[in-house]
């Protein structure tokens, strides 16, 4: 799948190879210290790149997929599944149609409305019945009926994402992801 070039990703993605820090983490697995290195040193740049939302969506479906490869956790993202654009799915579609329990959904809404965003998660809903398994990035805190990371350079929760997919595959008893023992 060939996918248009972007500024964003393309800075990020510069960023973590000519990275002296980053392989390290990776191989030590801090993939919070990770997360925390590319907001603290990538943030700034690329919020200058385009809207903020957009430009946080697409930074952080970038450290998403790149560290969900270097976790060894399985997902698909930019699916299109009934009709639904969905981010990420961990592990995958497969799964998602057999047994809705062992699936995730991230949703990276590319705006901060609340309405998009809750319309948004109420399309994910008719084809993730586990409300609990629908997680959601945004580019600011915000009040909503489900589990969501912020990804910002101030209060950001997003470093945790990484752990809490691994806690929920390996929670979920698939022993394929037992590589990450948290």
């Amino acid at each position: 799948m060939d996918e248009e070039a972007n500024p964003i990703k393309d800075y990020l993605f510069d960023y973590i190879k000519n990275s002296q820090t980053i392989p390290q983490l990776i191989s030590q697995k801090k993939f919070d210290v990770v997360i925390d290195e590319i907001i603290e040193n990538c943030y700034d740049k690329i919020i200058a790149m385009d809207e903020k939302d957009m430009a946080v969506g697409i930074l952080a479906t970038g450290i998403l997929h790149y560290l969900l490869t270097n976790a060894l956790l399985n997902s698909q993202r930019k699916i299109d599944y009934q009709g639904i654009e969905l981010d990420i799915v961990v592990p995958d579609i497969k799964t998602l149609e057999k047994d809705p329990k062992m699936t995730l959904l991230i949703c990276i809404p590319k705006s901060s409305d609340k309405q998009v965003i809750e319309e948004k998660i109420t399309q994910l809903e008719k084809i993730q019945p586990n409300k609990e398994n629908i997680w959601v990035v945004l580019s600011e805190d915000m009040s909503l009926d489900t589990k969501s990371f912020v990804l910002s350079k101030e209060r950001s929760t997003f470093s945790k994402i990484i752990f809490e997919i691994a806690q929920f595959s390996n929670v979920g008893g698939a022993n394929k992801f037992k590589i990450l023992r948290i």
